[in-house]
């Protein structure tokens, strides 16, 4: 039997949305599972009617071994990926993120797929009581449940799901782009904040432009950079409201930048107001580059930073406090440095994306063992 044969072969299913974290992930995951030899991946995208060919062919040609099935409804996508395990015969399929994780299930079970495996990306998501009746109907056929960080895990608990089998995968980052974060100390860099987000529902860009107005009124005039694409009306009235407090010229609105790590490294603060996390990756790209960090403190940022160890949170919603921890850090130079060093050296212990595929490998095959099923 060759190399190929005997691998684990596994299915990555995930919207192709590419607008939110768990594409991403998934991506991450098949290009390590290629990287080794005890893995075969694919990659299964459900299509999007505003999914982006340009990125599906570039994965393409990148070598990132893809399929892409039916999204015009729940039904076409559960037929389309069921046909699609009956040829290709993975032995462990996991679906990312919501609602893919019911539709990848589902055909899962249709195809006979040993061992399913569902991954929670967000703390906060629509689940009706119909939806929230389907998970835990199928979360008791489900080898493991997956949260993207400790806070993910909790909310899968309080759905309903089996202690057991529910565990903690924490999101990593990866780190080599931030490998000169200490070749710019603190006091070095520009003295401004940068906010790395979406434009959307969940981020909330608005108490930060706040909390700026408030800090002008202190005699504190940080730049501010907000890098991100995402909903265009979110971002056009975030720019109205820039205007209207008078920001226009202190604001910029970088869209998506494809130099986040230098940009994180040379400035100061990295911020992440929001009203609810999975696992914050541009928060922890943050901590990685060297910023003083603050957060909001909601699942998944509570999980990642120790106030007044490795940074600070902040009530969520609230300009006033925001604004009174961004003034601490923006005149204490000392203080804002002891919080940067600790919010490094947290993300490079914790958080490498090179932990991240260890621990979803060592899970996978696991799982696959568990299925006492040889190779097909």
């Amino acid at each position: 039997m060759d190399t190929s044969d005997s691998r684990v072969r596994v299915i990555h299913f995930v919207t192709g949305g590419f607008s939110g974290g768990a594409t991403q992930v998934a991506i991450t995951l098949v290009n390590a599972e290629r990287a080794r030899d005890r893995i075969e991946p694919l990659l299964v995208l459900r299509r999007k009617r505003r999914g982006d060919p340009a990125r599906i062919e570039e994965l393409r040609a990148a070598g990132v071994p893809l399929e892409v099935v039916s999204g015009w409804s729940h039904l076409a996508t559960i037929i389309a990926l069921a046909s699609l395990c009956r040829r290709w015969k993975p032995h462990v399929l996991v679906a990312h993120g919501f609602s893919e994780h019911l539709w990848g299930r589902y055909a899962g079970l249709l195809a006979r797929v040993p061992a399913l495996v569902h991954v929670e990306h967000n703390t906060r998501e629509r689940y009706t009581p119909w939806r929230l009746a389907q998970t835990r109907w199928l979360a008791r056929r489900t080898a493991r449940i997956i949260g993207c960080s400790e806070g993910v895990r909790q909310v899968l608990l309080d759905m309903g799901m089996p202690p057991a089998r529910t565990v903690a995968i924490p999101n990593g980052v990866r780190l080599a782009p931030f490998a000169g974060g200490n070749e710019h100390p603190l006091a070095a860099r520009v003295p401004g904040i940068v906010m790395v987000a979406r434009f959307s529902r969940q981020k909330d860009h608005a108490t930060l432009v706040r909390a700026v107005s408030l800090l002008r009124d202190r005699g504190l005039t940080p730049p501010v950079s907000f890098a991100g694409a995402g909903n265009r009306a979110h971002r056009e009235r975030i720019e109205r409201l820039v205007g209207e407090l008078g920001l226009t010229a202190q604001v910029r609105f970088l869209g998506l930048h494809r130099e986040v790590p230098d940009l994180l490294m040379q400035h100061r603060l990295c911020v992440l107001s929001t009203h609810y996390e999975g696992m914050p990756l541009a928060l922890i790209e943050g901590m990685a580059a060297g910023c003083a960090v603050v957060g909001s403190a909601v699942p998944g940022v509570r999980e990642v930073i120790r106030d007044g160890v490795d940074g600070r949170l902040v009530p969520a919603s609230d300009p006033a406090a925001l604004a009174d921890v961004l003034e601490a850090l923006l005149r204490d130079d000392a203080m804002a440095a002891t919080l940067a060093h600790a919010a490094r050296e947290a993300a490079i212990t914790c958080y490498s994306r090179e932990r991240m595929d260890a621990d979803y490998e060592a899970m996978l095959l696991e799982v696959a063992a568990a299925t006492r099923l040889p190779p097909q």
